[in-house]
Order: structure tokens, then C-alpha cells, then sequence
């Protein structure tokens, strides 16, 4: 089951003359990647004595048969993008409908996979996970040790004073990796800090994507702002007074500051599923320890088979390289989340106890609190236009040509969130000759802040609510805004309404996302040639900017398990994301229960996972939950996938006629429970296998919190151990009461096991389908 290092080869594109020549012949032409098996392939194509590569040799031959059934249409070759060879024996290319039909013709193919578009989804932030000074895990015998992370995503901007390498060590010689040259970018870029960058767009450019070059670099080079934000975020060295307009002002520092980066650009503005497993892969081959990839599908989740990042993380898995992924900011509806795969790290994003208050006060003496980054004077009693008396259709969004200037002019706008993004409907307003805005929210209390280059506040559900009623039963309306600038120590963490929720849709005997981290307001590094608010309008420069997503909760999450890695150096990937999760907290700094933004109540485990991560608390678990590769192989076995589906995640591997396990004996660090119907005394029984990792002798006692409408049984109810490493199982029954009309489709609980300071936690999901 060990995974041998991946190479990947850069192929020539294949007969470009004819690709510019024509168009009429590929309407249908599509990017898979593609699996072959190597050694039919092979066979077959040197018994044939062809000298040219394999994958030339199989694509030529299906060229040869579409062509001739093509002929009237001048048909297009097949067009090869990348080669991958030894562990994963392939290629992603661009074919049409009748050359895929001839490629699954051939002896030796496997499967093929379509391309898909994915999407890109701090001062404070380390103070409030606990790390400060040089206490703990930021103690430097933890930092002096060579941790790299790679980061996929829009690139980076190498001069920013995050990414300097003064007083760091040589680069470490197993580093397999480099600095590609290309436009504004060469090798002199990187440094001891960055110490790799390359550029994958093959794939975004066969799907019919555009690169403008007179906005985007064909580089490493960043010119979106978001990859060098979740860089900096997960391994930004230290950097004195950083902020934003003087908001949010400290020490900058990425969770593992002391970290080596390496750089894999995806998004071109899109980023497509072939261009992120061939960097994957090409990170593994680099030699990267941790994966950050704040990216996700624009579609719902799919089966792991069908999911590239699932399949190349699950390669980075057996290679010890630990992959965190955002859960997506689809929610806070059901089977939103992203990136579920059990091996994958997948965050969701929530809020620390920093925030920037705006107060809007209405004509009638009402007042509301908002957020905003905005800096200047409060405004004047202003008057409110709000959809008709603002301008046309659709008005109320605030979209390009909808604002009448005439009645606008001088006046604060209403806009309600949607369509375009609030930085955008800002700048109609002011194009309109608008003073000022007041964005309302159409669901939850988020007031995730943007920046603006106007007066604005964002304003919760609740609050707009009120605000619409007063302007629409008001004659003449008014309002003023003032901006209180940064306030501390505010109710934390609470769960981002945006953040995407369980169940897991494809895995529902899993819990996604695991946990939840800092995605709200967080500020990191900005590239040089870009505004704050991404507006080209907007000219002003920033070295740091404040986003929001659970792209920025991701980073956060990958530099911990960084600082992990380097205290616990034979942990295993597992190992790591098993004390993340068992050592989560789900009460707020308050006392309470860690609320949810959406739904004016607690969170559940389908929006924060085990809870909010504790790296303090995470770096002494007591017990882990350790899974293997092979484990989940035999996972994936008990989700009755075929043997060409378990090939895209291993060679030479046949499920077992009986199965082995059930999806829920997973060694997952959570438990979820399906039920169907009622499930009146229905029993579900999981197995599960813990390591002692804490004090050698030591006994641990169950406590378990049981879900509404079941009975929970653990036999044993104590493990004693003897030693470090040893292992011992226990069992534990879910058994169904009978789900009556006052209990809702889920229900939740816990699992803890108790030793001392130790508390083992495990969160319980319970769903009745």
C-alpha cells in the first residue's frame, strides 16, 4: 500500500497547427483525465516497436480512427495537456465525444474523469488560538525544525515583507522543488522562505478559459490577492504594525511563521479539477509536508471517484503529506460541504472576537450595528432611496444601470446583497453620485466586511428587516452612519452563515466539515498592484487586506498542523487531524455554546464538525485515532466501488468478496449515524481503535452526552494503558428509540474519554432518513 513518489512529465502539446486552424470539428471536445493501466499499455504498444512516448503512441491511434469517421469534418486530434506516470499512469487531455468512445476501446484503459471548474472560496487570529510569544507551540526548538507547505492557489506576490527569509536557515536539501520563470517572475524571486512557484494552466485554457495578459501574470505571480492572503496566513513571517487603513492593527504572523512556502498558481481567474491534481502531484513530488488548497467545485460534492482533489489528496495521504481544504461558502444549507473525502482536513469558517462596528441611526431614533471597514467621518442625517426610489429594475441590488443618479445624488442607498458582490454595488452607488450605503443581509447575522471606497455598513438579517419597514412606511427617510473602527474581546467564535454544512452528501457515514477555524475579517498579506476592494477603479495599495471565507479558515488550519508536525515528527497524517478534531472546544468565550450566525441558536456538528480548533490543546490529545491508507482502501471497499474506481486511488488492490468493515467502522475521530424511518429499536453498532499518546500508564472512562431519540452503549466503558503506543478498541452501539414528531431529522451528542486533564472527544450525528 506504500505510495512511491509521483513524477510527473510536462508533454508537448500535441500537432498545434491544427488545433489553430480548426473550430467547426470540436463543439464537443472535452478535458478528462484519463487512467490507463501501465503494464497492458506498455505491452501493447512496444510489441508494436513504436519509438515514441506511450501516451503519443495511444493518442495517435484514437486520432487515426476519429479521423476516419470524422473525415468530412476535418477532425480535430486529441490534445494532451499533462503526462503522469508511475503511481498514477494517465494523462489529462482534450478529446471529443467519438475519441473518448475510441479511447475506452483500447486495452489498458481504465477510466476517465471530466474536468471541472473549481472556485477560490492576520494580526489577531494567532492570539486568539492561543499562540503568542515564544510560549507553547510557537517555543522555538518547535520552529527551528523544517516544515513546507504547499499552497495552491492564485499565486503570490514574492517581494511582500510576509514572504522575507532574513535569519533563516539554507533551504533543506530533500527539497525536490523550484521556482519557475515566467512573466515579472524568475528564480531570483524565491528565496529561504519561498522556496518554490510554478503555473499550472493547461487545463484552464482547453476548457475554453481566457488569460488576459495585461491583468494576469503567466506565472507564479498573484495578481487576485487571495493566494498570497492564505500563504501568509498559514506561513507570513512576523511583520510589526500590519493593518488596513489602521484597522486591526498588531503583529502579522502566519500560524507557522517559521515555515518554508511553495507556491503551485491554479487560478487563472478559473481554476479547473486537472490543473489542481497536476500540481498536487507535482507537490508531492517536490516534496511538500503540508497541502493548504482553499478551493472548491461550483457544483455539489461528488463521488470520491469522480472527484480529482479527493483522488490526488488521497495520494498526498500516503506520502505523509498532511491536505486541508475550505468547506466551501455555500451555506448554511444542508449538503453544501465540500472536499469531504475522510483523509481530507475540511474547514469551516467562523469568527474571532475582533470586529469593526459601524452604528447606523434611522430618522425615527432606531439604531442598528453594523461592520464596516470603512474610516473616515460619520456621515450627516442623510436621506434613504431604497429600489423605486433609487433608479429601475432591480434597483435594490444595486447592478450596473439600475441606479438613477437624479435620485440618488447625495443620498445614503440601500442595497441588498446578491447578483454582484457588495464592493461592486458600492461603486454603482457612487457612480450614481450616492454618499453612502447601507448593505442588507436576506439571511443571518453575518457581517463579514468588505472593503468599500464609499461609507457602508453591512447590516444583519434582522436589522434589514427593520430598516426596509421603516423606509417603506416613511415618507422621507433618513439615516446616519458612524464607524467606530476596531473593537476587541466581542462574543467568539461563532459559525459564518456562509460556511457550508453536513451531512456529508457523499459520505454521510462521515462528519463534514471536522472543524471549524478563524474565516471572518482576517487580515494577511496583499500583492502590490491590486486594491483592497479589487475595484480597478479603486487606485488605492495596501500591504495587508481583511477577507473573509472559509479560504481564509483553511491556512489557518494547515500552518497548525504545521506546528504539529514539527513537535510530533512521526505522527502520521491521521494522527494530526485526529487531535485537531478530538481536542476542539464547542463553548465560546462566553460560557455558551458556539453559536451559529444562521439560525439564531447553537452550531451543530453539521456546521462546525468537532468544534473550534485548540492547537494548544491539540498538540498534547492523549489518544489519537489513526487510520492508514490501506484502512481506507478497504473504506472505499465497504461503498461498493468497482475495482476500476479503487484503481484511481491504488494499483493492484482487490476488495475482499465479504466485506470487511461497514462505512461507519471507519477509525474516524466522529461518529454519524444513519437511521431509516423511525428506527424504532434499530441498532447501529461502530468499532473504533484508539493509540495512548499521553502519559504511558493512564485509564480513561467514558462520558457520553446521547443524542435526542437514542440509546448509546460503549463496551468497554474504561481503557487502562500500560504504555505510549499501545492500542486498544472499544465498541459502540447507537440504538433508535423511535423518532417521534418532537424530534428533528438529526440529532446530536458526544463521546469523551476522560483521564485526568484529558478529555478524547468525539461528536455524535444522528440523521433519520
Amino acid at each position: 500500500m506504500k505510495c512511491t513518489v509521483i513524477k510527473i512529465f510536462n508533454a508537448m502539446l500535441l500537432l498545434l497547427a491544427f488545433i489553430a486552424i480548426i473550430s467547426t470539428a470540436s463543439p464537443d471536445r472535452q478535458t478528462y483525465i484519463v487512467r490507463m493501466d501501465k503494464s497492458k499499455i506498455t505491452n501493447t504498444f512496444n510489441s508494436l516497436g513504436n519509438s515514441k512516448p506511450w501516451h503519443e503512441a495511444v493518442l495517435d491511434s484514437i486520432a487515426d480512427v476519429s479521423s476516419q469517421e470524422e473525415e468530412e469534418l476535418e477532425a480535430t486530434p486529441p490534445e494532451l495537456l499533462y503526462s503522469y506516470e508511475t503511481t498514477f499512469f494517465g494523462f489529462a487531455v482534450k478529446l471529443s465525444v467519438k475519441q473518448l468512445e475510441s479511447l475506452k476501446k483500447i486495452d489498458g484503459f481504465v477510466s476517465a474523469i471530466p474536468n471541472k471548474m473549481l472556485s477560490p472560496q492576520t494580526t489577531h487570529s494567532p492570539r486568539f488560538l492561543g499562540l503568542q510569544g515564544s510560549k507553547g507551540l510557537w517555543h522555538s526548538s518547535y520552529l527551528q525544525s523544517d516544515v513546507i507547505i504547499g499552497v495552491l492557489d492564485t499565486g503570490i506576490w514574492p517581494e511582500h515583507v510576509s514572504f522575507q527569509d532574513h535569519g533563516m536557515p539554507p533551504v533543506p536539501a530533500r527539497w525536490k522543488g523550484t521556482c519557475e520563470k515566467g512573466t515579472k517572475f524568475s528564480p531570483s524571486n524565491c528565496n529561504k522562505k519561498l522556496i518554490g512557484a510554478r503555473a499550472f494552466d493547461k487545463g484552464y485554457l482547453a476548457s475554453g478559459g481566457k488569460i488576459n495578459e495585461t491583468e494576469e501574470y503567466l506565472s507564479a505571480r498573484d495578481t487576485s490577492g487571495h493566494g498570497t492572503h492564505t500563504a501568509s496566513t498559514a506561513a507570513g513571517n512576523l511583520v510589526e504594525n500590519a493593518n488596513l487603513f489602521g484597522l486591526a492593527n498588531g503583529s502579522a504572523a502566519g500560524m507557522r511563521y517559521t515555515a518554508r512556502i511553495a507556491v503551485y498558481k491554479v487560478c487563472w481567474p478559473g481554476c479547473t479539477t486537472v490543473d489542481v491534481l497536476t500540481a498536487a502531484v507535482q507537490a508531492i513530488e517536490d516534496g511538500v509536508d503540508v497541502l493548504s488548497i482553499s478551493l472548491g467545485s461550483t457544483s455539489v460534492a461528488a463521488p470520491y471517484y469522480e472527484d480529482h482533489s479527493a483522488i490526488a489528496s488521497f495520494w498526498a495521504f500516503t506520502n505523509g503529506i498532511f491536505v486541508t481544504f475550505s468547506a466551501g461558502n455555500s451555506g448554511p444549507h444542508k449538503y453544501t460541504a465540500l472536499n469531504t473525502a475522510p483523509w481530507i482536513m475540511t474547514v469551516a469558517a467562523s469568527t474571532i472576537d475582533r470586529s469593526f462596528p459601524a452604528i447606523v441611526k434611522l430618522g425615527n431614533g432606531q439604531t442598528f450595528e453594523g461592520s464596516s471597514l470603512y474610516t473616515g467621518e460619520a456621515t450627516k442625517p442623510l436621506p434613504i432611496v431604497y429600489g423605486k426610489t433609487a433608479g429601475g429594475k432591480a434597483a435594490e441590488y444595486c447592478i450596473a444601470g439600475s441606479l438613477n443618479p437624479k435620485l440618488v445624488k447625495g443620498k445614503i442607498v440601500i442595497c441588498e446583497e446578491g447578483v454582484i458582490i457588495g464592493a461592486e454595488k458600492g461603486e454603482q452607488v457612487k457612480l450614481a453620485g450616492g454618499v453612502g450605503m447601507i448593505q442588507l443581509s436576506t439571511e443571518g447575522e453575518d457581517l463579514a466586511s468588505e472593503v468599500h471606497i464609499l461609507p457602508v455598513t453591512l447590516i444583519g438579517a434582522l436589522a434589514s428587516k427593520a430598516i426596509k419597514k421603516y423606509v417603506n412606511s416613511t415618507k422621507a427617510p433618513t439615516a446616519s452612519i458612524a464607524f467606530k473602527g476596531t473593537t476587541y474581546s466581542n462574543r467568539a467564535p461563532m459559525v459564518a452563515a456562509f460556511s457550508s454544512r453536513g451531512p456529508n452528501l457523499v459520505g454521510p457515514d462521515v462528519i463534514k466539515p471536522d472543524v471549524t477555524a478563524p474565516g471572518v475579517d482576517i487580515l494577511a498579506a496583499w500583492p502590490a498592484v491590486t486594491s483592497p476592494s479589487s475595484l480597478k477603479n479603486d487606485k488605492r495599495r495596501v500591504l495587508f487586506n481583511i477577507i473573509s471565507g472559509t479560504s481564509m479558515a483553511c491556512p489557518h488550519v494547515s500552518g497548525i498542523a504545521a506546528l504539529l508536525k514539527s513537535k510530533h515528527k512521526n505522527w502520521s497524517p491521521a494522527a494530526i487531524k485526529s487531535a485537531l478534531m478530538t481536542t476542539a472546544y464547542t463553548i465560546d468565550n462566553r460560557g455558551k455554546p458556539i453559536a451559529d450566525l444562521a439560525f439564531y441558536g447553537s452550531a451543530t456538528p453539521f456546521a462546525f464538525g468537532s468544534g473550534h480548533v485548540d492547537p494548544v490543546k491539540a498538540s498534547h490529545p492523549g489518544l489519537i485515532y489513526d487510520i492508514t491508507a490501506e484502512n481506507y482502501i478497504y473504506y472505499l471497499c465497504s461503498l461498493k466501488y468497482n475495482a476500476s474506481q479503487i484503481s484511481l486511488f491504488v494499483d493492484d488492490f482487490t476488495c475482499p468478496k465479504k466485506a470487511t468493515m461497514q462505512p461507519g467502522d471507519l477509525n474516524y475521530p466522529s461518529f454519524a449515524v444513519n437511521f431509516e424511518g423511525k428506527a424504532q429499536n434499530i441498532t447501529v453498532t461502530y468499532k473504533r481503535t484508539v493509540t495512548n499518546v499521553g502519559i504511558p500508564r493512564s485509564t480513561y472512562k467514558v462520558s457520553v452526552q446521547e443524542p435526542k431519540a437514542v440509546s448509546v452503549i460503549v463496551k468497554p466503558k474504561i481503557l487502562s494503558f500500560k504504555k505510549l503506543g499501545e492500542k486498544l478498541s472499544y465498541k459502540v452501539s447507537f440504538i433508535g428509540l423511535g423518532r417521534t414528531k418532537t424530534v428533528a431529522s438529526s440529532s446530536f451528542g458526544s463521546l469523551v474519554w476522560v483521564s485526568g486533564n484529558y478529555r478524547v472527544r468525539s461528536p455524535i450525528a444522528v440523521t433519520w432518513k
